[in-house]
């Protein structure tokens, strides 16, 4: 298919660079390529699903905060209580770190609650594993194992004696309770129920933490619709 020169309008064969008559570049353009810019641009100026989490993104600060927080809020960690709040600003700060740098510079707070369950997971577990190492080194290297012996036999023994005989309880039924929580099966179970105990708090301080994180950069920087 022959077409026109601009300049001459003298024949030019397909394919043909040039004017044969008076050597006009002969360029072509299509909207081909413009489409596709606009496209790609339009692409990259998308804004990001603020109910959505690149957990990609996430994890690298979950993991860099999460454990160090974890480890802190052990059982026996003299923080104590406020193992939980370290939790929850744990997650608050994952949360904020996590917006820097994003558009848009706000979330949800159902993403803020995810990122906050992952992080008291991952926190939580630290905390447990941390705890059941150190009774394990105190027994094994430290040789407390008296201590903890004696404390778990004055917790039983005496205090919750004590607490079901003012409640009325007979006396076989506290002599049974006494045996099953004095025995070995006991110990472990009670210590599991407090490890479970420990878990679930700290996953409710980290999941309130990352909705706070996400309310804060929400107020912050939410556009004003």
């Amino acid at each position: 298919m022959e077409t026109t020169c601009r300049r001459c309008r003298e024949a030019v064969e397909e394919g043909a660079n040039f004017c044969p008559s008076c050597g006009l570049p002969q360029l072509v353009f299509t909207g081909e390529g413009a489409t596709a810019l606009e496209s790609s641009g339009a692409e990259q100026a998308q804004p990001r699903d603020a109910s959505m989490v690149d957990w990609k993104r996430a994890l690298r600060f979950v993991l860099v905060l999460a454990i160090p927080a974890g480890i802190a809020c052990n059982m026996l960690s003299p923080l104590g209580i406020f193992g939980t709040l370290l939790m929850a600003l744990a997650a608050n700060w994952v949360v904020l770190l996590y917006m820097r740098g994003r558009a848009p510079a706000w979330i949800t707070m159902g993403a803020g609650a995810r990122i906050g369950l992952v992080t008291g997971l991952i926190g939580g577990s630290t905390a447990m594993a941390t705890t059941g190492v150190i009774l394990f080194c105190s027994r094994l290297w430290s040789h407390q194992t008296n201590f903890f012996d004696d404390l778990w036999q004055n917790l039983v023994g005496q205090q919750l004696v004590q607490q079901w005989t003012s409640m009325g309880v007979d006396a076989q039924t506290i002599a049974a309770t006494r045996a099953a929580l004095l025995s070995a099966e006991g110990r472990a179970g009670w210590l599991l129920a407090t490890l479970s105990l420990l878990m679930f708090f700290l996953l409710v301080f980290a999941v309130a933490g990352g909705v706070i994180g996400a309310r804060v950069a929400a107020r912050a920087r939410r556009p004003q619709l």
